[in-house]
């Protein structure tokens, strides 16, 4: 394909108004009496500088504040905490307990159950004090939010 089909498949795509199309080309030979075409890729003419104010000054933006995430750490502990006592909680019930020592037949069976049950329970009121705990600081994270929004104008 030569250069000249190139340019007229581009003319045509760029009067189509295809993304793709290159602008049309301004250079080549010109009557020297015509103005310059006007550029669109330059700037506009510049705005003038407020009163008041040193041309070479410009005013900086406030920077955002950073937030800071305390109360996302401090959940975080919590949960890990909880997390690492349900785990020690049921891993101290495991074997045979201290008290079971020398039974034999059904009463160890029965010792065994009832250690397991203790367990049970035991791991179900730290995950019950888990989810109490997590209420009481959702519903204070709430109060927080609720007390430090900006106020609608």
């Amino acid at each position: 394909m030569s250069n000249a089909q190139k340019g007229r498949i581009m003319s045509r795509l760029h009067h189509a108004g295809h993304p793709k199309a290159s602008p049309e080309q301004s250079w080549g030979p010109r009557n020297p009496e015509a103005p310059a075409p006007p550029s669109q890729s330059w700037p506009g003419q510049p705005q003038g500088v407020p009163p008041g104010q040193p041309p070479y000054q410009r005013q900086a933006a406030p920077l955002p504040r950073k937030r800071h995430r305390v109360f996302f750490w401090v959940f975080l502990s919590v949960q890990i905490l909880f997390l690492i006592w349900v785990i020690t909680g049921a891993a101290s019930g495991s074997g045979t307990p201290d008290s079971c020592q020398g039974m034999t037949g059904d009463a160890l069976k029965t010792c065994n159950d009832a250690g397991n049950v203790g367990t049970a329970i035991g791991v179900g009121l730290i995950i019950g004090l888990w989810a109490a705990a997590d209420v009481i600081l959702g519903i204070t994270y709430m109060v927080y939010r609720l007390a430090s929004r900006q106020p609608r104008t």
